[in-house]
Parts: C-alpha cells; sequence; structure tokens
C-alpha cells in the first residue's frame, strides 16, 4: 500500500489518473478505515487530500458557500454564517456519527460513500447544492444528486476528486430542514430521512420548494412532484396530506430488519411533512 499527501488537486488528480490498482481517497476516513479494516476494501493507493490548499476551508462569496472537501462536519457545526443560512444541511452533517467522529467526518465523503442512508445527502440535494469536480479533463460542476449511481457506487470517473461543495446564497424568506428517523436517539443509520428546501413570497405563499429523500431507495430521491405540490400553499393541513401521499409513493425502499415497506414508506411522508412545516416556519410563514 502506497500514501501519499499531495499538495495540490493537480497532483493528487494525477496520482489517482494513473493508479495501476484500487485507489482511494482520505478526506476525513472515517467510513475509508472502517471500511480497510472490514476488510471491504484493500486500496493500493491511498491520497490524502487534508494539505491541499483550500480544501479545508468555508468560504462565503458573492455566490454563497464554498466548502471544502476535508472540511470536518464539526467546523460546519461553529459557522454562524452556514449554520445561519443553510440551517438543516449543518444539522444534517451534525448528525453523522459521534463527537469524536465529526471532527474527522466531511460531508464531501459522506456523499461520496453513496449510502442511500447518508444524512447530509438529503439535506444537500434538498438545498440544491452543487458538486465541484477536479479530473484529468479540468473541472466541472454537477448537481449533488448525480454523485451517487447506486449503494457505494458514484459517477465519478478514473482520476476525478469532489474538491468542494456549493451552496446558493439565501434569498429573504428561505429556510430549510432535515429529519431522520432512527430506533435509538443518537447515532444510528437512518430507517428513513427527508430534507426539504423552500422559498416564500412576500405574502407567505411558497414560491420554490425542493423535497428529498434518504434511505427511501437505491440512491436519495428528489422527488420533484412533493415540491410542486407545495408552490402556491401557505402549508395547509390538505396540501400537507398531498405531500405525504406523493412522498409515500415515491419511496422504493427495501424490507429488513430496521424497517418495513410498508412502514418506511408512511414514515418518509410524515418527515417529509415535519420537515416542510419547520423549513416553512425558519422562511419566516406563518
Amino acid at each position: 500500500m502506497r500514501y501519499i499527501r499531495p499538495l495540490s488537486i493537480e497532483d493528487a488528480v494525477g496520482e489517482l489518473a494513473k493508479a495501476v490498482g484500487p485507489a482511494a481517497i482520505l478526506a476525513g476516513g472515517s467510513d475509508l478505515l472502517v471500511r480497510m479494516k472490514g476488510g471491504f476494501i484493500e486500496p493500493e493507493l491511498i491520497v490524502d487530500i487534508k494539505a491541499i490548499g483550500g480544501l479545508a476551508d468555508i468560504s462565503e462569496t458573492a455566490d454563497g458557500f464554498r466548502i471544502g472537501a476535508a472540511v470536518p462536519c464539526a467546523v460546519l457545526g461553529e459557522h454562524k454564517a452556514l449554520k445561519q443560512a443553510w440551517p438543516g444541511v449543518v444539522e444534517a452533517a451534525n448528525l453523522i456519527g459521534s463527537k469524536q467522529v465529526q471532527g474527522r467526518c466531511t460531508i464531501t465523503g459522506n456523499l461520496c460513500n453513496a449510502s442511500p442512508a447518508a444524512d447530509s445527502v438529503p439535506a444537500l440535494v434538498a438545498a440544491g447544492a452543487k458538486a465541484v469536480v477536479a479530473g484529468p479533463s479540468g473541472k466541472r460542476t454537477i448537481a449533488v444528486e448525480s454523485v451517487p449511481t447506486a449503494p457505494g457506487r458514484t459517477s465519478l470517473a478514473k482520476g476525478e476528486i469532489i474538491e468542494a461543495i456549493l451552496l446558493d446564497k439565501r434569498p429573504v424568506h428561505a429556510g430549510d430542514a432535515y429529519l431522520r428517523f432512527i430506533p435509538r436517539t443518537e447515532m444510528d443509520i437512518a430507517v428513513v430521512s427527508a430534507g426539504v428546501n423552500l422559498t416564500l413570497d412576500d405574502h407567505g405563499a411558497i414560491k420554490t420548494a425542493r423535497v428529498a429523500l434518504g434511505a427511501a431507495a437505491p440512491t436519495v430521491l428528489l422527488v420533484k412532484e412533493a415540491g410542486q405540490v407545495l408552490i402556491g400553499s401557505k402549508l395547509d393541513e390538505a396540501t400537507l396530506e398531498r405531500l405525504a401521499k406523493i412522498c409515500a409513493g415515491a419511496c422504493r425502499p427495501i424490507d429488513d430488519k430496521r424497517g418495513t415497506i410498508e412502514f418506511r414508506r408512511k414514515v418518509a411522508g410524515v418527515l417529509a411533512q415535519r420537515a416542510a412545516a419547520i423549513a416553512y416556519k425558519r422562511a419566516g410563514g406563518k
């Protein structure tokens, strides 16, 4: 096994591109090291990206926020401007693992691990987040939801690295929220989860909406119909009922010891309703 710690994204991309055997990227390592210890992966090359300039930084620009791929989730929770603008995204990120894990894990790693039950991903998808991908052919920016393609698999090509996550600048009257169901009170994997992101018009009616579900299909679901049903409403009871029905119908869950298909569909609708209510209140709705 070979371990390298490049100082530039170009060097990291170059090493990954020319790697002959399995290669892995080390940002926080909270997933990678567990998988290595369990014998699920044996990389011949590990590329540690934490020393690359900018990848451990959160920067606020005129367009919004740029979150480097090596920023630990604990740091997100301490960034006041980010918490104020995107509380749902930060809350989701802060649910990953224990306090110790929070000091290492990253939302980019959570995304690239491609688990359907990842906590930060539904919130990022609902937020309309983008991923900046660096590779042998240059850089490109893609929607976060296009990264996972199946459990444990991504759309990234050989030599490609996600170097940052982008979140738009928040307009006035905007809010987001993320909720999950777990059997325990903390440090557990979501049985099902929901992220909702809303903006309101000057009269308190919903102007734009995005709804995402986690642990409800092989990848996180962006339920466009659920977002559309919210537009123009003030979250009246009938709208919330239609939201729950659409989300339950959109699910493609599995039956396992942690939850049945019927249970997951029911809870997906309930969580979407509750997350929508929280996001609506955060956006200034009454």
